[in-house]
């Protein structure tokens, strides 16, 4: 083999190597923003998950001590929404990733009876797609051939690059379900932890000052997905959550009143 024909095949080899990642040549900065994509992705499943359960949690807490009970029952209301939250946070993330997961799996199902049935067809897309990515015509259609030899690895190009779906990736229902579980149950015991060292007063006011830190915290945090500015989005995450509190807090005093609690 020549010095070219060996040159030559090397960047064939790399050409296939991107494509089969779901990086073409042209695409390597395109496949790092993907990446990075996927990692605030899953911060921001975190810091939205601790701000549903500080947000649903904190109502909860106050509503129940606006109707004056013993803290012994805010810190049971407390503990039970923070549980009841997080599990249902969880199974609607399993049955979510779940369904997305079969999904995914069903079009890759598909696209394997693709090749099955009709390999010509496949073969001539993926040419399209070697040219797509700046490979000239003679060699898209030689590194086509190539690649058809290989019926999973041309599945798992085609895949990548028609489907825009990384087999190995396809996301994992157990992982969501958990990962949302613990999210919830970080934001929802903060205006209930108050409760378990104190009582009264002293427990509520802690309570309040603790949800409202957090709050300013989180919505400080989602300003980092956002166009707002941090101090902005932490006011206005911080004026929502004291208003829901607030909302629930009188209308437990008004249901304790009436129920002569």
């Amino acid at each position: 083999m020549t010095e070219r024909d060996s040159s030559k095949e090397a960047l064939r080899r790399l050409a296939l190597e991107g494509l089969r990642t779901g990086e073409g040549t042209k695409d390597l900065t395109a496949a790092e923003e993907r990446q990075a994509g996927g990692q605030s992705g899953t911060l921001r499943a975190a810091v939205f998950g601790i701000n549903d359960g500080l947000v649903s949690n904190f109502s909860l807490v106050m509503g129940v001590a606006g109707a004056a009970p013993s803290s012994r029952f805010v810190l049971l209301a407390g503990m039970a929404g923070l549980l009841a939250g997080a599990f249902s946070m969880a199974a609607g993330e399993y049955v979510s990733m779940s369904s997305q997961r079969e999904l995914f799996e069903n079009q890759i199902a598909i696209e394997r009876r693709k090749h099955e049935e009709d390999p010509k067809g496949e073969r001539r897309e993926l040419a399209l797609i070697c040219q797509k990515h700046g490979i000239p015509e003679q060699e898209a259609w030689a590194m086509a051939e190539t690649v058809m030899r290989d019926p999973e690895m041309a599945l798992d190009i085609h895949v990548r690059q028609e489907l825009g779906l990384n087999p190995e990736e396809l996301g994992s229902p157990w992982g969501a379900a958990s990962s949302s579980f613990v999210a919830f149950i970080v934001g929802a015991i903060v205006p209930v932890a108050p409760y378990l060292f104190s009582t009264g007063t002293a427990a509520l006011i802690v309570s309040v000052v603790l949800s409202a830190l957090a709050l300013f915290g989180t919505g400080a945090a989602i300003s980092t997905f956002t166009i707002r500015h941090w101090l902005s989005s932490a006011l206005r995450m911080l004026f929502i959550g004291a208003l829901a509190a607030t909302v629930t807090y009188i209308v437990g005093t008004i249901i304790g009143v009436s129920a002569g609690l």
